[in-house]
């Protein structure tokens, strides 16, 4: 956690996106859509939401549902991350005030 120029406190919040299908949004072409684990930071939970739909949104891409598993620290708590990659995508996005994307399950009919 670290403090914004407000002095307010910024987390990581953990989302899953799910994006349906637009022209240019880089998915195979057998897909419907895509399931996305993004982390991103933020004062709160709203802003990390809209903050990751906007982003999305200008790489052409088409957010249909936001679910937010917590902030870092309420699903890791004091534990260790399982994998060190994780936490430091997770610093990163935190570090950069980013919006980062670590996971896409590309999403098909079959």
């Amino acid at each position: 956690m670290r403090k914004s120029k407000s002095g307010k406190s910024v987390e990581v919040y953990i989302l899953t996106v799910h994006v349906g299908r637009k022209e240019g949004d880089g998915l195979p072409k057998a897909a419907t859509g895509a399931a996305l684990l993004c982390y991103a930071s933020g004062v709160s939970e709203d802003e990390a939401v809209r903050e990751t739909v906007a982003v999305l949104k200008q790489a052409d891409m088409a957010p249909l549902e936001v679910e937010s598993l917590g902030a870092r620290s309420e699903v890791f708590g004091d534990k260790a991350q399982a994998d060190d990659a994780e936490a430091a995508l997770m610093q990163r996005a935190l570090d950069e005030n980013a919006v980062i994307v670590a996971q896409v399950e590309v999403l098909s009919e079959r």
